[in-house]
This record gives structure tokens, C-alpha cells and sequence, in this order.
């Protein structure tokens, strides 16, 4: 009875690797996407670079922001030219990482911004979000993310209550 069972598993495992040899065949089989040729003045550059080794390309990275004192990462910068200082009169304006949310009212449904608190705050129980709801305006999160404050801004206008982001 034993040795059925042993030649059931040893099957059952030979069919699994036949399954997995033929996923990893059908992953194979899938040609990457072919890139456009490349066109216009760089055509020549971007084929030297397309030819290069990854060494190779993190050493041409390197020289090149040691000889232009610029840093690859540092993409986020409007385009104002290349290699261009922005102008004098036009301030950077740089984007907030942290924010802060702020239930400033409860609205007409009192109930719906209840269970939002309670969705945000889960450690808060039933009776502490409706005291923290009733004493609106009240810091409901701090040093957040964008997404995390979009996502909880949402939340409570759509329970009818007003929210406000810092």
C-alpha cells in the first residue's frame, strides 16, 4: 500500500516538473517587444549606447555627471532647456512629501464620518471616533504620504464630511 503511494507521489511530482518545463518553454517563446530603429541627430549615439555593458553604461553615467556637475536622479526639474539654470524670476516649487489631514467638519452625515474615522484609525473604537469626529477640527493623520492622504481625504467626502490637507 506504501509503495502505491510512493508511486503516486513520484507521478504526481513528474507531472508538476513537465508542468513547470513547459511554462518555463511558453515564457521563452516570448520575444521581447522590437524597439523602433532609432531616427534624428542622436540615431548614431543611441546605437553606441544600446551597445554597451551595464559596467560600461554606470561608468559613462559617472563621467558624465562628474564633467556637467549634475546628478542622473535629478530628473524631476521642468524642462527648460538642456542644461539650462532655471530663470531668476521663477521660483522652484517643490512638491510636499509629508502631509497632514485634517477633519475639519463631520458634515450632514455624522455616522459616515464615523466609520471613515474608523476605516483611518482602526485602533480607535466606536465611542472614541465619534468623540473624535464630534470634536472636528481635528488632525486625523500626520506626516503622510501623498497617496495615503488623497486616499483618506477620499474616504471621508464620500462619508459627507469636510477634510482639509496641509
Amino acid at each position: 500500500m506504501t509503495e502505491e503511494k510512493d508511486q503516486a507521489k513520484e507521478k504526481k511530482k513528474v507531472e508538476e516538473t513537465k508542468e513547470v518545463e513547459q511554462k518555463t518553454e511558453e515564457k521563452e517563446k516570448v520575444k521581447p517587444v522590437e524597439k523602433p530603429a532609432p531616427s534624428g541627430k542622436f540615431k548614431d549615439l543611441i546605437k553606441e549606447i544600446e551597445s554597451l555593458s551595464v559596467a560600461d553604461l554606470a561608468e559613462l553615467v559617472k563621467a558624465l555627471e562628474e564633467r556637467f556637475g549634475v546628478q542622473a536622479g535629478a530628473m524631476a526639474m521642468p524642462a527648460t532647456g538642456v542644461g539650462a539654470a532655471p530663470s531668476a524670476g521663477v521660483p522652484t516649487v517643490e512638491e510636499k512629501s509629508k502631509f497632514t489631514v485634517v477633519l475639519t467638519s463631520a458634515g450632514s452625515n455624522k455616522i459616515g464620518a464615523i466609520k471613515a474615522v474608523r476605516e483611518i484609525k482602526p485602533d480607535l473604537g466606536l465611542k472614541d471616533a465619534k468623540d473624535f469626529v464630534e470634536a472636528a477640527p481635528k488632525t486625523v493623520l500626520e506626516d503622510v504620504s501623498k497617496e495615503e492622504a488623497e486616499t483618506a481625504k477620499k474616504k471621508f467626502e464620500d462619508a459627507g464630511a469636510t477634510v482639509e490637507l496641509k
